[in-house]
């Protein structure tokens, strides 16, 4: 029984926190033409795929690490 507790009290804690979550606007400024493989790669998982193409994500540290490692080929927008 307080382990069904547990369990439900962690899911409403997590729906809390994913409520509160920032998004972040991001948007691709340069092509991806000459770069790693990685950089390309890490531009299609954050949805990217031409120039001027935006993107509304979640600002969670697995997003913010792939915008550091593209920052040079994307602005970005609070």
């Amino acid at each position: 029984m307080q382990q069904q507790l547990l369990k439900i009290e962690e899911f409403h804690w997590k729906n809390y926190i994913m409520a509160k979550m920032e998004k972040i606007k991001i948007t691709q400024v340069k092509s991806p033409i000459n770069r790693t493989k990685k950089q390309k790669l890490t531009l299609l998982a954050l949805g990217l795929r031409k120039i001027g193409m935006t993107v509304e994500h979640d600002r969670t540290p697995n997003i913010l690490g792939m915008v550091k490692k593209v920052s040079h080929l994307i602005t970005v927008e609070n």
